[in-house]
């Protein structure tokens, strides 16, 4: 046995089912021991933001880690963008790094670099194996580490070496930390501020936004008449008919600071304080009133549902939330085809515990507003800003609850940036619907334009933002990479689209023109 069949075979025993890979020279010995060893599926993706995004939203759904498979340093700075949203999400993930042979590092080869420096800025837990007699127990310690609090990325370094050398053994799985209890004066605290009478919201994120979580929330608004927000952008949200309703913070700063203009107290449950996404002249950065007192009731490696659920029994709170959204499909549109047809349509036809992976970006509002009270389903947010998550998130997604169906709103431009999910979709036949929302444009750096104050842009300013010249033809794009492509210019010809991808299974994209 090499190291790298002692790695795979821990990583096996400690419960990670599946490597998104895309190896180089210095992984080949890995990448055969993922045929001498059972139990671990192998995914390639045809570029490195493809394998860390689909590992993200693979965490997010499994709520345990996949691991990675990248090439040196290079090949871990590629797939860096995807990390930092699995980062901001709270993903567990085991990065799996090759690297070159220890002795090979002092003659400072083309591909050398600074994996660490790289990791970084993304990585809760970093090692670099030495020795391939205990490869196995880094393996060990690296997925322990990824399953700390909410979740985290753990990078384990792999020389090349380390790889093929003689290993003695796998090793056993360890106990993770996961989620810590509340402290009790914690609840006692915030019990006291339920009932002084003071305007209240209650900011929640993580794994308190599920079904579970939602429903204590919605009994503490019952009895205290606190409201209930969530972040612009939630690793994941369980939304739909019977569960209850949050506010989601709005995105830009000075609407997301009138949101939250006369909140005297705001009660945290996993979240961070609200800021504003950038900086801009004359706008606040800290959008909660100045005079707002802002109290922890669970910080993020904390488990927020018990918290919640502590906090409801500690106030008395009634059996049943309030908030609770009924099932209301929206009625199918007419009309000309844009974000809010687009969005009845999706709503009227979304099956029951569908998945909505979303980056549709300026196209956002329609559907969120029309799946509100549809059928029940979770909702996978672009955490971190970074562009290219929504169809490698998509994918991992799907990898991870195969009985499920994905669906994945996407703006064009952003698309683009790991358009190779596609083929990996189609490889694996995933049950992935992507809907593109094509209007040729990065409509969003369109309005951002105006608002940091950029005056009078011109010609080489707005061909800058423009994805006309050529047009990108998503329906060519997706039938090449092995996907069953349709184009829709108006709400007929995409209600019979969808209403088809949704009626069967297997990799789709509607490109939807708008």
């Amino acid at each position: 046995m090499n190291g790298a069949e002692s790695l795979v075979k821990t990583l096996v025993a400690s419960g990670v089912e599946v490597c998104f890979t895309n190896p180089g020279t210095s992984e080949m010995h890995f990448v055969a021991a993922l045929d001498k060893v059972d139990g671990m599926r192998a995914i390639l993706g045809l570029f490195e933001g493809v394998v860390t995004g689909a590992a993200d939203g693979y965490g997010r759904m499994a709520e345990k880690p996949a691991a990675t498979l990248l090439h040196t340093g290079p090949g871990l700075a590629n797939g860096l963008a995807n990390l930092h949203n699995a980062r901001r999400a709270s993903t567990p993930i085991v990065n799996i790094v090759g690297d070159h042979a220890t002795y090979h590092a002092q003659y400072d080869a083309p591909l050398e670099s600074d994996i660490k420096g790289f990791a970084d800025p993304v990585s809760g837990w970093i090692h670099s194996s030495t020795n391939a007699k205990t490869v196995a127990s880094d393996g060990a310690r690296a997925v322990a580490a990824s399953m700390e609090g909410e979740g985290q990325i753990a990078t384990l370094i792999l020389p090349a070496d380390t790889a093929w050398l003689e290993a003695d053994q796998a090793a056993a799985p360890l106990d993770s930390v996961g989620l810590s209890a509340v402290n009790g004066e914690a609840i006692d605290r915030v019990a006291k501020l339920l009932a002084n009478g003071k305007k209240t919201a209650i900011l929640i994120r993580g794994t308190a936004l599920k079904e579970e979580g939602l429903r204590e929330a919605g009994r503490i608004a019952a009895k205290s008449g606190a409201r209930l927000m969530c972040d612009t952008f939630t690793p994941r949200i369980q939304r739909g008919a019977g569960r209850v309703l949050v506010d989601r913070l709005p995105y830009f700063a000075e609407q997301a600071e009138d949101d939250l203009k006369g909140t005297e107290q705001l009660i945290l449950v996993g979240a961070k304080p609200p800021v504003s996404f950038f900086a801009y002249p004359d706008k606040a950065s800290w959008l909660s009133p100045k005079d707002c007192d802002i109290t922890y009731l669970a910080h993020p490696h904390e488990d927020g549902t018990a918290a919640l659920a502590a906090l409801a029994e500690a106030i008395g709170a009634p059996a049943e939330p309030i908030n609770v959204a009924p099932y209301e499909k929206p009625d199918m549109p007419t009309g000309p085809l844009d974000q809010f047809t687009i969005g009845q349509v999706i709503g009227h036809l979304l099956p029951d515990n569908a998945i909505i992976t979303d980056e549709a970006a300026t196209s956002s509002l329609g559907p969120a507003i029309a799946t509100a009270t549809a059928a029940p389903h979770d909702h996978l947010s672009l955490t971190g800003g970074a562009i290219g998550m929504g169809l490698p998130v998509a994918t991992g997604a799907a990898v991870a609850a195969p009985d499920r169906k994905v669906v994945c709103l996407h703006g064009d431009g952003g698309a683009m940036y790991t358009v190779q999910s596609l083929w990996t979709q189609a490889r694996e036949n995933l049950d992935v619907t992507t809907v593109i929302f094509a209007n040729h444009s990065y409509a969003i750096l369109n309005v951002e334009l105006a608002r940091v104050g950029a005056i009078d842009p011109g010609p080489k300013a707005l061909s800058s933002l423009d994805l006309h010249n050529p047009e990108i033809n998503w329906t060519q794009l997706g039938q090449s990479m092995g996907v069953n492509a349709m184009r829709a210019e108006t709400t007929e010809e995409f209600a019979k689209c969808f209403a088809a991808c949704m009626n069967e299974k297997g990799p789709h994209l509607i490109e939807a023109i708008i």
